[in-house]
């Protein structure tokens, strides 16, 4: 059942709205001249009527005679939250990406980006000049963190309450649409964040339509989504409308799901099996496939398998467990959940196996952990050195670049990189972006705002970190997050941004490295020196990687696989900034080498 106030492009508008527990429903127009029209309803609590009337119109739903609220499905809330609706027209816009049919998953350079952040302006249309820049880097696809409409003008995405509305700061419908638009033109996929575990606490309204959350589960946000209980069809329906509207209407390619964990269903026909059996109707209608990332902290095999086997059929899921091996190794820190990895062999393992929690002991969670995914590719598994989570929810906001030497991040590059996986960068991290990204509100409620502190504090115990966090209501939080672009093209950040081209390059033109095929992959690990060597082949193109997270040079006999082996790239080179290369420019025998800290060095047949 399609939502919302549908305007057919010729002055007729559709209104129809859920809310199945209310005895009268009237729909008020605001402008362009105030009226109130009785709605009639049918037997599933579904509210309907019709007018003629322009788009930019303004409206809202009389509840009862008493309540007046705004479209819990609205498009558009120009006036933000507690405003009304407006009527907008999605017919007017003139696409021009009729050739598009998105790219193939495995071909995917993931780059997820803050727009509030990251330009000065803070807008979706002042991306657009940057794109060909991200592009000649060898991104692929932007990953847009959450844009449905959230109180104020400044957070994370995650508080949004207006699940189908852009969020007005950012330039509303036409700035999305104009951003998608130029972004086929450029050659990339955008991938939009959207979270149906939870929504935001400030001016969401949904229940006084119906019964949209369930006091049977308990999220870390409050009473967990109804998708399994009575009313729960109207709820479904109203998530699944939405993902085929951003996909529909705004020519999105895929979508990445927000802490499915946090998405309760006992029933079953699982809500992701219905979501991915309607977007896979979807797709066949478009002639193009619509790809549906999960995040998800359960390393559950079921999230990734088709659904003819049982599973969710999800495309792919990012892989947290990647991203604390490296971290570990780089940083050393051994707090929170981080105490669970550190060693040489879980990067190993998660090479191997994807997951390193496959059915294991986690100390940190104090009990087995996971699943086996043996049976999955490589290609379903997203890995990063950083994203906004992992940036965002440390208690200064640092990146990597905050904590660790230039080496050590030439090295995550290519840990990332030349892993057979798909990569994801966090906006800034090709240069070196120095700036944090924090936690950052604009509530109106102030007892909302001093819970937010008090939790951001709760939240920081496990890692025992130091001092206070910042004020996430502070308007100077926000403005110490924006990207210094500028730094791209100066010293060392220029150095870094080449060699994250270099790297993705090597990985877009080299058959083992484009490859995701773990079965054509092996690893060996010196757990004392703290050293990897990966080995990937692909028909007759073979590659050789050195990794060495040991912060001090290292001895180390090395016997490569056979042939004869030819330097590609090493990091110590100046060229990279390096104090210089110690590693022969060729070997096919075992022989000793000495490995400078922190170093990546790649050879190829």
């Amino acid at each position: 059942m399609k939502l919302s106030a549908n305007y057919d492009g010729n002055s007729d508008c559709q209104f129809t709205l859920w809310a199945p527990k209310v005895r009268q429903v009237d729909l008020k127009i605001i402008t362009p001249t105030e009226q109130i029209i009785p709605m009639e309803c049918d037997e599933k609590g579904y509210w309907k009527t019709h007018l003629k009337i322009a788009p930019g119109s303004l409206y809202c739903y009389q509840l009862d005679s008493e309540q007046t609220r705004p479209d819990p499905a609205s498009y558009s809330q120009p006036k933000g939250v507690h405003g009304p609706s407006e009527i907008i027209d999605h017919h007017r816009f003139n696409w021009t990406d009729h050739q598009w049919k998105n790219l193939p998953f495995t071909d995917f350079v993931i780059y997820e980006l803050h727009v509030g952040t990251f330009t000065p302006e803070g807008t979706l249309t002042a991306i657009i000049p940057r794109l060909s820049q991200l592009k000649a880097v060898g991104i692929t696809a932007i990953e847009l963190m959450p844009l449905s409409q959230f109180p104020g003008d400044r957070n994370w995405g995650y508080d949004g309450v207006y699940p189908f509305a852009v969020q007005q700061s950012y330039g509303g419908v036409d700035g999305l649409k104009e951003l998608v638009n130029a972004c086929h033109q450029e050659g990339l996929a955008v991938i939009l964040d959207v979270v149906y575990n939870h929504l935001g606490p400030e001016g969401n309204y949904t229940a006084n339509f119906a019964p949209y959350f369930s006091h049977k589960y308990q999220t870390p946000w409050g009473n967990a989504i109804n998708f399994d209980d009575a009313y729960s069809y109207g709820v479904r329906n109203f998530f699944i409308e939405n993902a085929l509207y951003w996909l529909r209407d705004y020519h999105i390619d895929g979508l990445r799901l927000d802490a499915i964990h946090g998405i309760y269903d006992q029933s079953a026909n699982h809500f992701l099996v219905e979501l991915r059996q309607k977007i896979d109707q979807l797709s066949q209608e478009c002639d193009r496939p619509f790809y549906l990332i999960a995040e998800s902290d359960l390393n559950d095999g079921r999230i990734l398998r088709p659904l003819e086997v049982g599973g969710y059929g999800m495309d792919a899921q990012w892989s947290d467990d990647f991203h604390h091996c490296l971290h570990t190794l780089l940083t050393g820190e051994n707090q929170g959940y981080y105490q669970d990895f550190g060693r040489c062999d879980h990067l190993t393992q998660a090479f191997k196996q994807s997951f390193v929690y496959s059915g294991d002991y986690s100390p940190h969670r104090q009990r087995y952990h996971g699943g086996s995914v043996s049976d999955r590719p490589s290609s379903q598994f997203v890995v990063y050195a950083q994203n906004h989570d992992q940036i965002g929810n440390r208690m200064l906001g640092e990146r990597l670049s905050n904590l660790v030497s230039f080496d050590a991040l030439k090295l995550a590059a290519g840990t990332v990189i030349l892993s057979p996986f798909i990569p994801l960068f966090f906006m800034g991290e090709e240069y070196g972006e120095e700036t944090p990204f924090l936690y950052f509100i604009s509530h109106t409620d102030s007892n909302l705002v001093e819970a937010v502190r008090q939790g951001r504090k709760e939240e920081f115990k496990s890692f025992q970190w130091q001092g206070e966090p910042p004020d996430p209501y502070a308007l100077e939080t926000f403005k110490q997050c924006q990207l210094q672009w500028h730094k791209r093209d100066e010293g060392k950040h220029k150095i870094l941004l080449k060699f994250h081209q270099k790297l993705l390059q090597m990985r877009r033109t080299i058959p083992a490295l484009k490859n995701c095929n773990q079965d054509h992959l092996s690893v060996k690990t010196w757990e004392n020196e703290r050293l990897i060597c990966l080995h990937r082949w692909y028909q007759n193109s073979e590659v050789f990687c050195i990794m060495n997270f040991n912060q001090e040079t290292i001895t180390v006999t090395i016997e490569p696989p056979q042939g004869n082996w030819i330097k590609q790239l090493d990091s110590n080179d100046s060229e990279w900034l390096g104090k210089g290369s110690t590693l022969p420019e060729s070997f096919h025998l075992e022989q000793t080498l000495i490995i400078p800290e922190s170093s990546l060095i790649v050879y190829q047949i």
